[in-house]
This record gives structure tokens, sequence and C-alpha cells, in this order.
């Protein structure tokens, strides 16, 4: 059997965590959706849906359909060139996504649980005019945020994956922040 192959153990509870902490995590990256796409509802729609999660709600259909709809609100917003929009919308997205981390050991998973922060803290760099020490201060309060639940939920799954830009450079300095929580280091 390999990692990959490996399921791990998630409660309710802990996904309701998990949740919360990618809700608190993607909150502050609306504002700037909503300036620059006025009229576009579905981050908020995915964020309102997090909310209720993780707030003791049922886990629906409504969660993926809102998560899924914020992802093509960064779609059209990346089309229309409004690139801190979009990362504030996939912070949306990946906020109601949280609900429905896999239970099986493989990188990707990491999205789950940090994706949010990590394209709140890309779509502050924008908005500040690529400012790294702006993406900087997102990932230190995101690691501050990150309760026992969330370190001991993500110290269960393989490191964050290669790959993803920016936003995915930002996954891996909060990736190892957090997990330095973890081991005490």
């Amino acid at each position: 059997m390999t990692a990959a192959d490996r399921t791990i153990d998630l409660s309710t509870a802990e996904l309701r965590a998990v949740t919360a902490y990618a809700l608190a995590c993607a909150e502050p990256a609306l504002s700037i959706f909503e300036r620059d796409c006025p009229g576009d509802p579905r981050p908020r729609a995915a964020l309102d849906e997090a909310r209720r999660f993780a707030a003791g709600g049922r886990r629906t259909k409504e969660l993926r359909v809102t998560a899924l709809a914020a992802h093509r609100a960064a779609r059209a917003a990346q089309e229309l060139r409004r690139d801190a929009a979009a990362d504030a919308a996939r912070a949306a997205g990946h906020a109601a996504a949280a609900a429905y981390l896999h239970p099986l050991a493989q990188a990707t998973q990491v999205r789950h649980i940090l994706g949010s922060a990590a394209h709140a803290a890309r779509a502050a760099e924008l908005d500040a005019g690529d400012d790294r020490g702006v993406g900087a201060e997102h990932v230190e309060r995101a690691r501050r945020l990150a309760g026992p639940v969330v370190v001991g939920v993500l110290a269960r799954y393989p490191g964050a994956p290669p790959g993803g830009g920016r936003a995915g450079e930002l996954l891996r300095e909060l990736d190892a922040a957090v997990r330095r929580l973890a081991t005490g280091r």
C-alpha cells in the first residue's frame, strides 16, 4: 500500500474546524472580488455555505455547487484581467470545498486545508501592486489562525504539492509554517 492509498480518519468536527479556518482565511479577500466584480454573488454564496457548515449545518451538495461556481467566477475575473479578484474568488471556492477534504493521504488534499489562505494572500499581494511583503503578512496571519485541530489534521497529510505559481509558493510557505506548529520547531 502506498501513502497515497492510505486513508485518514476525519471526524465531522474536524471537517467543520478546517472549514471554519478556510472561511476565516478567505473572508478578508471577498471585498477585493466584490469591488472589482460587482454584482457577481458567487464567491459570497460559497462563503455563506461554508459558514453554514462550519456552524453545524449539514454537508450538502450546495457546498460543492457554490465552490465550483466561485471557481467559475475566478475564471471570469481572470478573463477580465482582474487578477486579484480571481484569486479572491478562488479563496472562496477553496473555503467551501474544505468541507469535502478527502480522507486520502495525498499532497493535493493540502489545498482543501490551506488553499483559501494561499489564494487570499495572493489576492492581497496583487491588490497591493504585487507586494510580496503583503502576501507574507497574510501567510503569517493564516498561520496564527491555525488552531490545534487544523494543525493536527494537516500533520496527517503529506506536504503541499509542487506547482501552482505564486499561490502555490504561498501554499507551501504556509504548509511549512503550520507544520512547524505541530512539531514545536
